[in-house]
């Protein structure tokens, strides 16, 4: 028996993009990580706090060309291993996508309240 009798004839859609392929707004924005620590779990918690207001946005985060992840998870976003200088690029699908990036942009000028 062949093992094409089991695979579905069409892979289906993963999360982002099912979400990209909606007809919704979609904003991209990149930050430098400026603060010395990189994306820790503090960092990663604010922006996981900020993405959970936001519902109607889905949230994604790539680290220089790498894999895209989903911006709503902590543990997603301290796997990227962004360190000191490293350019994030977030991608924000939803009618507020662009006041989600508004709100992230605040806290990676702010380098996250660290010194």
């Amino acid at each position: 028996m062949s093992a094409q009798k089991f695979l579905p004839k069409e892979l289906p859609e993963l999360p982002f993009e099912k979400a990209l392929s909606k007809e919704l707004p979609q904003e991209e924005r990149q930050f430098e990580v400026e603060n010395r620590m990189g994306i820790h779990a503090r960092p990663a918690a604010m922006i996981v706090r900020i993405a959970n207001l936001y519902n109607e946005v889905e949230v994604y985060v790539e680290k220089e060309g790498e894999d895209r992840i989903n911006g709503k998870s902590i543990m997603a976003l301290m796997m990227l291993a962004a360190g000191y200088k490293t350019r994030l690029r977030f991608i924000a699908v939803g009618l507020k996508a662009k006041a989600f990036l508004d709100e992230v942009e605040v806290v990676f000028k702010r380098k996250f309240e660290e010194t």
